[in-house]
């Protein structure tokens, strides 16, 4: 019976197992199927495409756009390749033709036009600058007054014009005076100090005749008028070599008066003209033009006139300055036509020396008060004396008129013993020493008009080096008329090279803003230059310099506009840094995205062409 059950039982426990595995099977089966994510219907995959094509949609159609408005950078239009002519000296070669009136009244029109010629060559001979020349022509028609033919700047100008053949104005350089005078003498000649006119007088035998190729006479002039102009072409071509455009558009230095090596692609023209600059020039002349360069100020319409008067007491306390202004200066302001002048006056007591120089020294041998010569540049105690460094909208020059006291007078450099100097680009110093000067007294607080002369024509001396006015010729008028052309020529050149370095700077910063006002500036300033350019062949040098001065103030304008600025220091990196944040979480989960779907479909259309 035992065994019996036994072996009746195995089988009852073979069963049981069988069916324990099977549902233990089953169970596996139905976990891994609760596992598993639903089946996607047909609506959920294409709902799934709607919403990533949906967002791809708006950054493509409206993200980019908006980002694109927003971010980009207007450049205008700008005309890069005449910018650049005018820059490498192109665009125009300045020419400065002077008109040369001969008035000879004692000679037969034949001998005159015969004298003319004769003349004519003669200065062809001696000139090596052709970009300067004198031409002469006898005076066959009425020269007449300036304001018949009115400039933009010339109210009150001492320029003459006459009219040529075609019925157009050209300003009169010089006029020549033939005057015959008894005897057998030698040619002289006279310049008037105070207007255009050279007087040659010469006896009756110097009167060449017809046939003659040379004379005395002719050559006496061409000799004098050239020694006229010397300085004036000296001036210009020092100008010219200094902004000498070499074939890779940048431009020469001078350096006592040598001028760099010329690259070998240069045209010829240019060589050749480098060449006669460079027969025009001496180094010891372009040294001298190189520091009357530096200590004038630049060109402007209008300049501010500040006369100070400083005293380390209390006296003097007054002076007649107005009275003494409308005498000793306001006729140099009026007739210097091409600048505006505006002054004003101030006092000041109690003005002691700036505490970084040294104190004046006693000279007991000669009985005076010295300045080191050092010291002169720190003699202005700006932190106490109010200087204004600018009024208005022209610079300011400001010329001070120093009173010392008492117990340090009289006050002078030491050395020299000067007493008046000049401060480049900034004004003039003079001491006033009471017990020296007439019309001064020490017990009195008031300094006449006869004290503050001397002061004032001192004035108005560095006045004129402040403004670069040449040293030569003597005569005013033909000061002022060398300054106009001078000043033309600097002004052109200049505002030519701030054009070319917009150009480049155009070029080389892709994404520097160019804004409309830029590009108006720019059209102005190249429209300005030409008619700089013309007026200069022509002859009509005061209308040069006011298209000169119109063209510069809008190259400037145009060069450093403040939106133009700004983007210079806005580098691409600092692009990157602001975009990365924002695009690295908004364009992963997108790209992702679209991954998939394009996987989704690759998968689709592969099993659609396998017949699955």
């Amino acid at each position: 019976m035992t065994d019996e059950s036994e072996d009746g039982g195995k089988p009852i426990e073979l069963l049981e197992d069988s069916a324990s595995s099977r549902n233990s099977s089953t169970e596996v089966k139905v976990s891994e199927l609760s596992k598993k994510p639903p089946p996607e219907t047909a609506d959920d995959i294409r709902v799934r495409t709607l919403v990533i094509s949906s967002f791809w949609a708006i950054v493509i159609l409206l993200g980019l756009p908006v980002w694109w408005w927003t971010t980009s950078i207007h450049r205008s239009r700008l005309p890069l390749q005449e910018m650049l002519e005018w820059a490498d000296g192109k665009a125009c070669k300045p020419t400065f033709p002077l008109q040369i009136i001969v008035d000879a009244p004692s000679l037969s029109e034949n001998e005159a036009q015969h004298l003319v010629r004769t003349t004519q060559h003669a200065l062809d001979d001696l000139n090596e600058f052709s970009a300067h020349h004198l031409r002469l022509n006898l005076q066959e028609s009425v020269t007449i007054p300036n304001h018949s033919f009115p400039s933009q700047n010339q109210t009150g100008s001492n320029h003459q014009y006459r009219q040529d053949k075609s019925g157009e104005p050209e300003e009169v350089a010089l006029t020549i005076r033939l005057n015959q005078v008894d005897g057998t003498g030698a040619v002289s000649a006279e310049l008037q100090p105070h207007s255009s006119i050279l007087d040659v007088f010469y006896p009756a035998n110097q009167i060449l005749s017809t046939s003659s190729s040379s004379s005395v006479l002719a050559n006496t002039i061409a000799s004098k008028l050239q020694d006229l102009f010397a300085e004036e072409q000296a001036s210009i071509a020092y100008i010219l070599i200094s902004n000498q455009p070499h074939s890779n558009g940048q431009y020469s230095s001078i350096g006592g008066g040598q001028m760099s090596p010329s690259s070998p692609s240069n045209s010829s023209p240019i060589r050749e003209q480098r060449s006669g600059l460079s027969r025009t020039l001496s180094p010891e002349l372009a040294d001298k033009l190189a520091r009357r360069t530096t200590r004038s100020l630049k060109y402007a319409p209008t300049y501010h006139i500040t006369i100070s008067l400083f005293t380390p007491t209390s006296t003097p306390s007054s002076w007649d300055i107005d009275s003494a202004i409308d005498k000793y200066m306001a006729p140099l302001l009026a007739s210097f036509s091409i600048s505006n002048f505006t002054v004003d006056t101030q006092v000041q007591l109690y003005a002691t020396f700036s505490p970084s120089i040294q104190q004046p020294e006693h000279d007991p041998n000669v009985g005076i008060w010295t300045l080191q010569k050092e010291d002169l540049s720190g003699f202005i105690n700006a932190a106490e004396w109010p200087l204004s460094p600018s009024i208005g909208e022209g610079p300011t020059l400001n010329f001070v008129l120093y009173v010392p006291s008492e117990q340090m007078s009289p006050l002078m450099v030491k050395g020299s013993h000067a007493t008046s100097w000049l401060v480049p680009q900034w004004g003039g110093i003079t001491i006033l020493n009471p017990s020296s000067e007439p019309g001064v007294s020490k017990s009195r607080s008031n300094l006449s008009k006869e004290a503050i002369r001397p002061a004032l024509l001192t004035f108005s001396h560095q006045l004129l080096s402040l403004l670069g006015a040449p040293e030569s010729p003597s005569s005013f008028p033909l000061q002022l008329q060398t300054l106009t052309r001078v000043r033309a020529a600097s002004l052109l050149l200049s505002a030519s090279s701030t054009m070319g370095s917009l150009a480049r700077l155009t070029v080389a910063l892709p994404s520097i803003a160019i804004p409309e006002n830029v590009a108006v500036a720019v059209d102005t300033t190249l429209s300005h230059l030409r008619a700089t350019c013309v007026s200069l062949t022509e002859g009509r040098f005061s209308d040069a310099l006011e298209h000169a001065r119109v063209a510069e103030a809008e190259a400037e304008k145009g060069f450093f506009d403040k939106s133009m600025v700004g983007q210079v220091y806005f580098p691409d990196e600092h692009k990157v840094a602001v975009y990365l944040p924002l695009l690295g979480p908004v364009g992963v989960p997108l790209v992702m995205s679209a991954l998939k779907e394009i996987k989704r479909y690759w998968k689709v259309w592969k099993g659609r062409r396998t017949g699955h």
